[in-house]
C-alpha cells in the first residue's frame, strides 16, 4: 500500500487504482487489506485488535474513498464540487473521531492505544475530517497535483522544495518516465 501522498484523505484515494489490471486495482480488497491500511496509515496505533472489521467497513471505506476523490477531482479541475459527495463527507466529518489514550507498555513505555474501542464511523470521521481540512485550506489546495506518469491517476501534495514535483512517487512512475525517455534516446541514436 502507498502512503506518500501527504494526507491520509488522499492515501485512501490512492488504494484504488483504475490504471492497473482488473485484479491489482482494488487496494480494499476485504477487511484483512482494509486492517492493514487502517494501521499503515496510522489511524489505529499498533496492536489494536480489529476484531470486527467486514464487509460493512468495507463498503464504507470505499463509498468514502468514492467521495473524496470526486472532491478532490473537482478540486484539480477548478470545478465546483459534487453536492452529494460533499453531503457525505461532511456528514461523515461530523461524526466524533476515536480518542487517543496514553497507556503503559509491559515495559513501562507510554505507547498510544484507542480509547473505549474501534468504531467504523470513527475512523470514517478521521478520514472525512481530514478531507474536509485539505479542501478548505487554501495552501494545501494550492499544493494539489495529479500524476503526471503515464496511465498513473494517483494524487499528492506537492511539498516539494519549488514545488516541482512531477510524479506520486519518484521511484515508481519518475523511473518509469526516465527508462522511457531513455528508451526514445536509444532508439532515436540508432543508424537508419
Amino acid at each position: 500500500m502507498w502512503f506518500d501522498s501527504g494526507r491520509i484523505c488522499l492515501d485512501l484515494v490512492a488504494t484504488f487504482e483504475p490504471h492497473r489490471p482488473t485484479d491489482g486495482s482494488e487496494g480494499i480488497r476485504d477487511g484483512d487489506a482494509l486492517r492493514l491500511w487502517l494501521a499503515g496509515a496510522g489511524l489505529v496505533p499498533d496492536r489494536t485488535p480489529l476484531a470486527r472489521v467486514g464487509a460493512d467497513w468495507v463498503q464504507a471505506f470505499r463509498a468514502l474513498r468514492a467521495d473524496v476523490e470526486d472532491l478532490v477531482r473537482a478540486e484539480l479541475a477548478g470545478a465546483a464540487p459534487p453536492g452529494a459527495a460533499l453531503a457525505r463527507v461532511n456528514a461523515a466529518a461530523a461524526g466524533p473521531p476515536p480518542g487517543l489514550c496514553a497507556v503503559q507498555d509491559q515495559e513501562g513505555h507510554l505507547v498510544r492505544e484507542l480509547c473505549g474501542g474501534v468504531e467504523c464511523a470513527g475512523l470514517l470521521a478521521a478520514v472525512a475530517r481530514d478531507a474536509v481540512e485539505l479542501l478548505t485550506d487554501p495552501g494545501d489546495r494550492a499544493l494539489l497535483r495529479a500524476c503526471e506518469g503515464d496511465g498513473c491517476a494517483r494524487v499528492y501534495l506537492d511539498t516539494s522544495r519549488g514545488h516541482r514535483r512531477r510524479w506520486c512517487s519518484s521511484e515508481l512512475c519518475g523511473n518509469r518516465e526516465r527508462v522511457a525517455r531513455h528508451r526514445r534516446r536509444v532508439l532515436e541514436a540508432r543508424p537508419g
